[in-house]
């Protein structure tokens, strides 16, 4: 068996990735989950900036009813290999993000770069970076919610987990619920490698239907942890208020 030879920076292995067919699978079940393109002593670099990094807010859930854990948001600058992977993996999500917005009729669109997509939040008064490191011990778990920040977002998310499922922890399970018009809602749970992403919607995507296109509501959140320690980073495009 041929090793795989990672390239040489993160942002590479997002471009080498097959984006054609995450478009599919993000059209098809509303999620798509890439390959690794961490690896392990990556995600064990990031991990650690949990403890070390530098940051602009830490929330405790517990005490704004968001479940039980901490997560973190990163100040300016940014860690390097973050705000590569934000850039990168923005530039091929714009195109997918303005294809759903067209099928629904909307007259947004995206910018090509994720750096004329920060100047549209500044403009808004959106300049808080929102990239967050999470950590969850046994018994925690995060309430469904979405991510908004501002009058304007990105319609795109994604999320790795930087421990080892069934090594670090168990259970912790990344759960999306859709919310279908006329219909009861559907989750969707998701267990992914240490290092792959997670691509989900931030707030609605494209469902078809007999009469066109409509919009499904998107929320996500963490099932309960029922061992170990679970370290996750992710990645929203949008700055905040």
């Amino acid at each position: 068996m041929k090793t795989k030879v990672l390239a040489a920076a993160p942002w590479e292995r997002v471009d080498a990735l097959d984006w054609g067919g995450f478009a599919a699978e993000l059209d098809e079940h509303g999620f798509a989950v890439t390959e690794p393109i961490l690896g392990a002593a990556e995600c064990a670099e990031l991990a650690a900036l949990f403890d070390d990094g530098r940051f602009r807010s830490t929330v405790e859930m517990a005490r704004h009813r968001f479940g039980d854990g901490r997560y973190r948001y990163f100040d300016h600058p940014l860690p390097t290999p973050i705000g590569e992977l934000r850039a990168a993996l923005y530039a091929h999500l714009a195109p997918i993000a303005n294809q759903w917005a067209e099928r629904l009729g909307e007259e947004e669109r995206y910018p090509a770069s994720h750096e004329e997509l920060l100047e549209r939040c500044a403009a808004a008064g959106q300049e808080r970076p929102t990239p967050l490191i999470l950590r969850y011990g046994e018994g925690d778990w995060n309430a469904l919610h979405q991510d908004l920040y501002g009058e304007v977002f990105f319609p795109f998310q994604v999320l790795t987990i930087l421990s080892r499922p069934g090594v670090d922890f168990e259970g912790g399970e990344f759960v999306l619920l859709e919310q279908r018009p006329r219909a009861q809602s559907r989750a969707h749970v998701l267990s992914p490698a240490q290092g792959a992403f997670v691509i989900f919607p931030t707030h609605h995507r494209p469902g078809a239907g007999r009469r066109g296109w409509h919009r499904a509501g998107m929320r996500h959140g963490v099932s309960t942890l029922t061992r170990g320690s679970r370290t996750a980073l992710g990645i929203i495009f949008h700055d905040a208020t």
